[in-house]
């Protein structure tokens, strides 16, 4: 619990910066919120994530799709009125006629489960699509971390090495030292200065990627995670689910297409009335006749017209489980890289410290030794420039661990 809580106090203290940077003009501020939590800032960014409007109108298809397999009729019923007369034979005719498609054999049913898995579908592109976007925040968010760490440390390098060229000059003035030391000590500030000049373009780039993906420069005060106990890629993977979803709806297409056999059969059922009159000897004759018909259409012969729409469909199987089978592969990939990575970097972190708590030990020495004249500046700006670097390690190395938590639930497919 010590560990996390010094993290989260580290990196808001190294957020929390309002001066201007002094040495690149371009600034990109960011702005720390207690009140944001990284699965707040997870959703946000989905909600204007590109594919939003895809997700959406994947829902709205799922709706389209279940609501054609509840309906009673297989297609569009369709009406038909003709109405004839001849004037000369009095002969007055009306027919009025209802087509209705009908479904075939369990072809409702298939269409029904079309509807069920392409809901299920776009629920799991939904959360593949968030599991995607976690993985930018918090790649994001890590990087914007170290690199204001290692910014923060060449200032503290800087301010160190200005200090101590200060102690050479007043040395050089009052003939302890060279003007040679004094030259040297410059130089090491010009080039701590130009180390801080860079740092600080690669902050701004951080951040700038940081708001290009999420569109805000928020970013929640504390992020850090708990590493997840799951050792290995397991079904629930959200780009699994997501994969597989379409495969099993890709089936029930295939089902409800086989089911259209030869087409659709129809019922026809229609009016038809006869009126005719003539006169004949004086004697007007009239005949009236109303008749009710039904009729049934049923298509028959129509396979080889099906065959080419079933093998297109068996072709796009094929692909969806040849890209599992490669997703299978990348994320076992992706989980050895992220589970050796954090092993190695805990190790080195036990490393780094110890260096640390060393070379602090052997400046100090050192530091002493200069100010009785019993080593040279060069070898003082050496040994101090080792130090740095090792602080340095130590404190990136505390940064990339908790980055590797962060990793490794992303690969094994944990949300925040």
């Amino acid at each position: 619990m010590f560990l996390p809580l010094l993290i989260s106090l580290l990196l808001t203290s190294l957020f929390a910066r309002a001066e201007n940077l002094p040495y690149v003009e371009h600034h990109d501020p960011m702005v720390i919120d207690a009140q944001l939590s990284l699965p707040q800032l997870v959703d946000l960014t989905l909600e204007k994530y590109p594919d939003a409007q895809w997700l959406l109108s994947l829902e709205n298809e799922a709706n389209a799709i279940k609501q054609r397999g509840d309906s009673w009729t297989s297609a569009a019923s369709q009406a038909f009125y003709r109405f004839q007369e001849a004037s000369s034979l009095h002969l007055h005719y009306n027919d009025a006629t209802v087509q209705i498609s009908l479904w075939n054999i369990g072809q409702r049913d298939a269409n029904q489960r079309i509807g069920d898995k392409a809901q299920v579908d776009s629920t799991m592109q939904a959360a593949a699509t968030k599991w995607r976007v976690a993985g930018l925040v918090r790649g994001a968010l890590w990087d914007i971390s170290l690199q204001e760490l290692r910014l923060q440390q060449v200032k503290m390098e800087l301010a160190v090495t200005e200090q101590l060229a200060k102690d050479v000059k007043r040395r050089v003035q009052a003939g302890d030292l060279a003007e040679t030391d004094s030259l040297l000590a410059q130089t090491e500030v010009l080039q701590k200065r130009s180390v801080l000049t860079l740092a600080e373009a690669e902050v701004m780039h951080a951040r700038k990627r940081f708001s290009s993906i999420t569109q805000s420069v928020n970013i929640p005060a504390n992020f850090h995670e708990v590493l997840t106990a799951q050792k290995e890629i397991e079904p629930t993977h959200p780009a699994l689910q997501a994969i597989n979803s379409q495969i099993e709806r890709k089936y029930a297409e295939l089902e409800a297409l086989q089911l259209v056999g030869s087409g659709q059969s129809s019922v026809v059922i229609g009016i038809s009335s006869d009126r005719y009159s003539k006169g004949k000897g004086g004697v007007e004759v009239s005949n009236n006749m109303e008749s009710l018909n039904i009729g049934v259409t049923v298509p028959f012969g129509g396979e080889a017209h099906l065959a080419p729409q079933v093998a297109a469909m068996n072709v796009e199987l094929s692909k969806l489980r040849t890209e599992r089978d490669q997703l299978v592969r990348d994320l076992e990939q992706a989980h050895h890289e992220a589970e050796h990575n954090l092993q190695v970097n805990q190790a080195e972190l036990i490393i780094t410290n110890e260096l640390k708590t060393v070379a602090e030990k052997h400046l100090k020495m050192t530091q002493l030794s200069f100010s009785v004249g019993e080593i040279d500046l060069i070898d003082l700006l050496k040994i101090q420039s080792q130090t740095q670097l090792a602080i340095l390690n130590a404190k990136e190395r505390t940064v990339i661990v908790q980055r590797d938590f962060a990793l490794y639930n992303q690969a094994v497919g944990v949300l925040p």
